[in-house]
Order: C-alpha cells, then sequence, then structure tokens
C-alpha cells in the first residue's frame, strides 16, 4: 500500500508541473502561432541497396574471392564510363529516369492525407513522364471524405501523365481500394487483402436508457433532413430510411468512382463488400499482378534510381509536450513495477 501511495503522489506531482509548463507555453506561443512548414527527406534506396549486398559480400567472402569481386566491379564502372563518354545522351537521359517511393499507412480518418498531398506536390515538380510514382499503401478504410480526397490527390499523378503504380503488402480495403483503384498498376502480396467495396454506418441510441431514468433529449432542427438518426433521441422509422438511403447513394457513388476507374471489372459482382486475398483478387480483376512490393523494387534497383520521399509534418507544442510527458510516465512505471516485481520474487 505504501508503493502506491507513493507512486500516486508522484502520478500527481508529474501531472500537476506537465500542466503548469503546458499552459505557461501555450500562453507564451498563442500570439505567434504560425503554420510551420515540414520537412522532405529524401533517401536513395539504391545505395542502400548496395550497401547492404557490399557488407554481405564483405562478411561472406574470402579475401581472395572479394578481391576478385572488387577487381570486377571497377573493371565494370570502367567500362560504363568509357560507354557514357561516347554516347553522352543515352546516359543522360538513363540518368534522368526516377521511381519516386512514397509509402501511405491510412488510419480511420485517411490522416497521412496531410503528408501525402506535400510529397506529391514535391514530386510532380520534378517528375518527368519516364519515370514512375510507387505508393505502398496500407488501409483498411475510413471515413468517406478523407479517402476521397487521398484518391483525389493520387489522380494527380495520373493527370500529370506519370505512371502511377500501387503496392499493397497487407490490406487496401473500402477507402483503400478507392485509393488503389487509381492507379495504372496494382500489384498486391499474395495474401493482401483487397475489396470491400462497400459502405457501412453504426450509430449506438441511449434514448430508452435515458427514458427509463426520466431525463428528455430535446433535438431542434430546421430542415427536414438536418439530422436523421441521433444517439439520445428517440429515432423515426423516416430518419432510418433518410439514413439507409444515404448509406445507398454513397455505395452508388463509390461503385461508379471504382468502375470508372477499373472498367474491366465486374462492379455489380464485386461491390458486396466482400474481399479477397492477393491471388483471388487478380482473378477478380482488382489486381494487375502478385508480388510483394519489396520485389518490385528490387527488379528496379539495377535500371532505375530509386527514391523515397517522405514529408514530416511539424509537431505542435502540444504534441510534443505530451510525448515526452507519457515517455517520462512509462519510464517511472516501468522502474516502479521492476523494484515490485523484484521485491516479491516474481
Amino acid at each position: 500500500m505504501e508503493f502506491f501511495a507513493d507512486y500516486a503522489g508522484f502520478l500527481l506531482k508529474l501531472v500537476s508541473v506537465a500542466l503548469v509548463i503546458g499552459f505557461l507555453l501555450t500562453m507564451m506561443s498563442g500570439g505567434k502561432r504560425k503554420s510551420q512548414p515540414g520537412s522532405l527527406s529524401v533517401t536513395k534506396l539504391n545505395e542502400h541497396y548496395d550497401a547492404m549486398k557490399v557488407e554481405l559480400d564483405r562478411q561472406l567472402l574470402d579475401k581472395k574471392a572479394l578481391k576478385s569481386l572488387e577487381k570486377e566491379k571497377k573493371k565494370k564502372e570502367k567500362l560504363e564510363k568509357k560507354e557514357q563518354k561516347k554516347e553522352p545522351a543515352v546516359a543522360e537521359s538513363a540518368d534522368k529516369k526516377r521511381l519516386y517511393v512514397l509509402d501511405f499507412d491510412g488510419d480511420i480518418k485517411a490522416s497521412a492525407v496531410e503528408s501525402l498531398r506535400e510529397e506529391i506536390t514535391a514530386v510532380l515538380s520534378v517528375a518527368k513522364p519516364q519515370d514512375e510514382v510507387v505508393v505502398r499503401l496500407e488501409s483498411g478504410g475510413g471515413v468517406v471524405h478523407g479517402y476521397g480526397l487521398a484518391a483525389s490527390q493520387l489522380q494527380r499523378v495520373r493527370e500529370a501523365s506519370i505512371p502511377l503504380t500501387i503496392c499493397v503488402d497487407k490490406v487496401a480495403a473500402s477507402g483503400g481500394y478507392m485509393m488503389a483503384c487509381v492507379a495504372d498498376k496494382i500489384i498486391a502480396a499474395p495474401f493482401a487483402i483487397l475489396g470491400s467495396i462497400g459502405v457501412v454506418a453504426q450509430i449506438p441510441n441511449v434514448h430508452r436508457l435515458l427514458d427509463k431514468s426520466l431525463i428528455d433529449v430535446e433535438l431542434h432542427t430546421a430542415g427536414r433532413y438536418k439530422r436523421t438518426l441521433t444517439m439520445l433521441g428517440e429515432n423515426t422509422d423516416e430518419g432510418r430510411e433518410k439514413f439507409k438511403q444515404d448509406l445507398e447513394d454513397t455505395h452508388g457513388l463509390f461503385k461508379r468512382f471504382v468502375s470508372g476507374q477499373r472498367p474491366q471489372l465486374d462492379i455489380e459482382d464485386i461491390a458486396t463488400g466482400d474481399t479477397w486475398y492477393g491471388s483471388e483478387a487478380l482473378e477478380n480483376k482488382l489486381v494487375d499482378v502478385v508480388m510483394t512490393s519489396d520485389a518490385y523494387l528490387v527488379s528496379h534497383y539495377h535500371e532505375t534510381e530509386v527514391v523515397h520521399v517522405v514529408y514530416k509534418q511539424p509537431k505542435g507544442m502540444a504534441e510534443r509536450l505530451g510525448l515526452s510527458f507519457f515517455s517520462v510516465v512509462e519510464q517511472k512505471a516501468v522502474s516502479w513495477f521492476s523494484r515490485l516485481a523484484q521485491s516479491r520474487g516474481y
């Protein structure tokens, strides 16, 4: 009991200090809040791939074999430089061919679209028609407007006449597939999950519980369909029917969008809300190739400059403070419970 009392006291002091510091920092920066630009990170994946290969050769080959390999490599580089001098135009053209790799890890709000829009803007400012944009997409879907915006960002690549490839290693369902279908080519791992072309919504209603407790809830609206279903008030059959109709309308919009991007699909057969694994998705024409994103990128390392582009959003003061606070609490909690476990022989 003494341990828990001490621990509770420590947490209370820590929370109090964090709140005071947070309040002071917010007051200090309140009049200076301006949107701070994020940072763009560009990594050449070819160099990373070559570095791993060189390290493995160094660890696995004996001195004689390693020396022979290095000699052969230098000979090859010398020959390439000689060819470039003979045909500079061809060499220059080859140098300009790039494959831009972007990542989209989607949550229910499609929050990653904020970084995606910046990354696409940056890539389109330098990309050429012979280049390619590859998006490694992972998402189980979410809100319609969020994923609709994300799909629209990908359409910017298509409109710029830059080839767009979507790679799905795990899941691209519902809103995730809405994004994927924009691509010129969809590549999925054998056991990736794709599809779920449907719409779902649920709203809890506690009206009967409140009514039993003699609690009234008043809801006033202007407009017949300003509110169809509510969480607290009594829902009507008319409101339910309108809500269902809205879902059907959204589903129809979803189907038209997908069929417009991939006319080869039998949309009425596919748009049931069902999902398929990669190999099955290929049979149903939801994807074009069954392959992992790693295999696809490796196949381009020898002929294309592959660059990974990441836009990092700036963190606000409150977010940074929150992360620091929870980090301190976690470390202290682990320390205290470790001591407790040791003292009791756990």
